[in-house]
């Protein structure tokens, strides 16, 4: 009995329970002060990061301190005046998991907000050509056919699930960020 107790013991720690990995609680961690290391095509160990395809969230890394810290750095890291963004990706700062911020410039305040597991489920009417850059693409501009009016659906920091129409400038980040998460980067897509 001791012996299958130790077994599933083992199991138990080698699968994991959900929630963040090791690895994963390294990145969230790693550095001093609040503004992350962004991934760059620069780099070929960041590039090769970012062309991979992200994992999803679980309902485990909810009300964790790892998502807390996780949400407080990407925001203080896409908000860094040194190179300032209006969308940020979790795969941007090194943790392939489906999570983005983007500010919502639909909304009084134009807030930043956080969405897990965002899928873009419609994209409505025609893609009109529009100017991007990428906070993991420096020194680029590019432009690129994207759809004005979305219909997304997320689970929020609560892991509560939503689904929203998005429309206009906004719109346009969500598919830039969501992108992010399939390992797609805006140059792949100009015109």
């Amino acid at each position: 009995m001791k012996r299958f107790i130790a077994i599933i013991f083992s199991l138990v720690v080698f699968v994991g329970c959900g929630g963040f990995s090791r690895q994963e609680r390294e990145v969230i961690y790693r550095g001093e002060g609040d503004i992350m290391q962004v991934m760059s095509i620069a780099n070929r160990e960041d590039s090769l990061l970012l062309r991979r395809v992200s994992e999803p969230m679980d309902e485990k890394m909810v009300g964790s301190e790892e998502l807390a810290t996780l949400c407080r750095r990407m925001l203080a890291t896409v908000k860094d005046p040194a190179n300032e963004g209006v969308g940020i990706a979790a795969p941007q700062v090194g943790l392939l998991r489906r999570m983005v911020a983007v500010q919502r410039f639909d909304k009084a305040g134009e807030p930043f907000e956080f969405f897990l597991n965002p899928e873009i489920i419609a994209m409505l009417g025609e893609n009109k050509p529009g100017g991007e850059g990428c906070l993991s693409v420096p020194d680029m501009r590019g432009v690129v056919s994207r759809s004005h009016h979305i219909v997304l659906r997320y689970r929020d920091v609560d892991f509560v699930e939503h689904t929203d129409t998005i429309e206009g400038f906004t719109a346009v980040i969500f598919q830039h960020e969501v992108d992010h998460l399939d390992g797609v980067l805006y140059i792949d897509k100009t015109e």
